[in-house]
C-alpha cells in the first residue's frame, strides 16, 4: 500500500480497512502458536523479503517482463535457485548433504514444492502481475499463512484451536474487503 500511495495512487478506504483486518489476522495467527519468541535476525530478514517481495511485485509490470507467465516464473525460479545453490556452497552446506539419508517423505515434500509451491505458484503470481491490481495481489501475503495451518492441520494433524480459526476468518475477511474493494469500479472511470 505505501508502495501505491508513493507512486500517487489513492487506494480507496475500503482497501485500507481490508489490508489492516488481513494483517490482524496474521497477527492473531502469529501469536497463537504459543511460542512468542524470536531472534531479531530472522525477524529481520522476514521483513527483507516482504519489502522486496513487495517492491518486485509493485514494479514488475514496468519492467517489460515475458508475456508468458510460466516464462516469467522460469527465470524467477532459475535466479533465485542459483542464489540460493550459490548461498548453500558459501555456507558449505554441500558436505552436510547426504541424499541416501532422505526418508522417502521428504521427496514427496519436494515434488509438492516443486510442481504446486513453484511451477503452478510463480506461474498463477506471474499471470496475476500483469492482470490483476496489486492491492488484490498482496493478499498472498494473508491468505498463505491461512492455508498452511489448515494444511497442517490436514496432513500432519497439527491442532487446530479457536484461535487458529478466529485468526484464519479474520484474514478471509480482510481479503474480502480488498477484493471487494478493487473490483468495484471508481466513479470516474465510469464516467
Amino acid at each position: 500500500m505505501a508502495l501505491r500511495v508513493g507512486g500517487g495512487e489513492r487506494p480507496r478506504a475500503l482497501t485500507w480497512v481490508g489490508v489492516l483486518i488481513g494483517f490482524a489476522g496474521v497477527a492473531v495467527l502469529a501469536l497463537s502458536g504459543g511460542d512468542t519468541t524470536a531472534k531479531p535476525l530472522s525477524i529481520a530478514l522476514i521483513i527483507f523479503g516482504t519489502i522486496s517481495w513487495a517492491t518486485g511485485s509493485r514494479f514488475s509490470p514496468r519492467l517489460g517482463l515475458p508475456k508468458d507467465p510460466l516464462v516469467t516464473a522460469l527465470y524467477e525460479m532459475l535466479f533465485g535457485g542459483t542464489a540460493m545453490v550459490l548461498l548453500g556452497v558459501i555456507r558449505g552446506e554441500p558436505g552436510r548433504l547426504h541424499l541416501d539419508r532422505i526418508h522417502g517423505s521428504g521427496w514427496i515434500a519436494l515434488a509438492y514444492l516443486v510442481v504446486f509451491g513453484s511451477l503452478l505458484a510463480y506461474s498463477a503470481y506471474s499471470f496475476l502481475l500483469a492482470n490483476a491490481p496489486i492491492s488484490l495481489i498482496g493478499t498472498y501475503a494473508y491468505v498463505n499463512p491461512a492455508v498452511a495451518v489448515l494444511l497442517g492441520w490436514l496432513i500432519l494433524s497439527e491442532p487446530l484451536t479457536w484461535r487458529l480459526l478466529a485468526g484464519g476468518a479474520v484474514i478471509i475477511s480482510g481479503v474480502a474487503l480488498v477484493v471487494t474493494a478493487e473490483r468495484r469500479p471508481r466513479a470516474s472511470q465510469r464516467s
